[in-house]
Formats: C-alpha cells, structure tokens, sequence
C-alpha cells in the first residue's frame, strides 16, 4: 500500500502549537500514523460531508479529509470537544 501525504491547514498548525506539550505529542503521533492508515480502528466519517473524517486523541478532536486518487491527507481543524460540533 502507498503512503499518504500528511498536510496540515495553516489554522490547524496554530491550533497544535496552542496545546499543551502533552496533547501535542499524542495528537502528532496519532496524525503521523494517518500516513499508513488514513482510516484507523476508531475514526469516524462525518455524516454530510464526501471525505470527512475525525478521530478522538484526550478531548481533542482531529478532523481531517482523505484524497484517495492523489494519496493526501489533509489535517483541517484539532479542536476541544466541547467545541467540536
């Protein structure tokens, strides 16, 4: 299987960088991994949209879209869950 291009939003980097040093150690290796499986044990599509996807990491969502035909994944937004929805 061919590797993913991760991609990062310019707003979801602000975001990280924000976080706590523990948070952001878990949630870059949770989206390193994305480059092997886009679709890991625990990911959920969103209801509504094409190619969205979230995954959970603590109380951070990671919301993210999946380009198949090109072999990019793109990171769009990590958000509290509180403020996920």
């Amino acid at each position: 299987m061919s590797k993913y291009e991760v991609r990062f939003k310019k707003s979801a980097l602000k975001i990280l960088y924000k976080l706590p040093n523990k948070e952001v150690v878990r949630i870059t290796s949770l989206i390193g991994e994305l480059s092997e499986e886009p679709r890991p044990n625990g990911c959920k599509k969103l209801k509504g949209y094409k190619n969205l996807w979230r995954m959970r990491s603590g109380n951070y969502r990671v919301i993210y879209s999946i380009e198949d035909q090109i072999l990019i994944v793109e990171i769009l937004e990590i958000v509290d869950r509180k403020d996920a929805y």
